[in-house]
């Protein structure tokens, strides 16, 4: 495209676009032992920049990659709603595309995009669901809108209208007004990915960046590895 449109001007060259990072460094003397403690201290770290600033915009959403049974990659972005030694947590209707494509091909990749820090988390590993009882511990914690979406939306279908969904909440909120209990919806729950490999990348300048990774070994250790930039 290279015509200017007289309403918005002449078209922007994403090629002339550049930031120079001059954060910190990352060195390997500075991580911690396991990669889900490294991941604590840098999302704490975001969040308090977040709060701090309003610059970093829910520091807990990641971009969740699949792909079919024939290899096409999809990608779309969730929120990350728990994490431990044992991976990443996050919840979706089972009957989206991304469960769908997860229930063929367990293998996921997970990207935290950090931008105001200049900084990123890339995840490899597999998901596996989650059992209904963390499941409905989560569900119950959601604000009482929320857990009617949950039920209003058959996620990554067609829907006719804005309309036909606005219709079905509405139905919802009738049947369980505030206070309600809501039930768990059955087609609704949580994946954990058991990370394989976390990188953890900090812009330099020149675009020499620092990229250190954990990758699992047999024995449950990990080895950090820094890949060039």
């Amino acid at each position: 495209m290279t015509d200017s449109d007289p309403l918005l001007g002449p078209p922007l060259d994403p090629a002339s676009m550049r930031k120079q990072y001059r954060a910190a460094g990352l060195d390997e003397t500075e991580l911690a032992d396991h990669p889900m403690e490294q991941f604590a201290r840098w999302f704490a770290q975001a969040a308090a920049h977040g709060a701090a600033r309003e610059a970093l915009y829910e520091p807990n959403a990641m971009v969740v990659s699949t792909a079919d049974a024939e290899g096409r990659p999809s990608s779309r972005t969730v929120l990350l709603k728990q994490y431990d030694e044992r991976g990443f947590v996050f919840f979706t209707n089972y009957e989206s595309r991304k469960a769908r494509e997860l229930a063929g091909n367990p293998h996921v990749s997970l990207l935290f995009p950090w931008h105001p820090v200049a900084r990123q988390v890339v995840v490899t590993g597999t998901a596996r669901r989650t059992g209904r009882d963390e499941t409905a511990a989560y569900f119950r914690t959601r604000p009482h809108g929320s857990q009617l979406g949950a039920w209003a939306s058959a996620q990554s279908s067609v829907v006719g209208s804005r309309d036909e969904l606005d219709v079905a909440y509405a139905e919802l909120v009738a049947r369980y007004p505030e206070g309600a209990q809501v039930p768990v919806p059955p087609d609704w729950g949580g994946f954990r990915v058991s990370p394989r490999t976390v990188e953890f990348w900090q812009g330099r300048e020149n675009r020499l960046h620092d990229r250190l990774r954990y990758a699992a070994l047999a024995d449950g250790s990990w080895r950090v590895e820094r890949l060039s930039p």
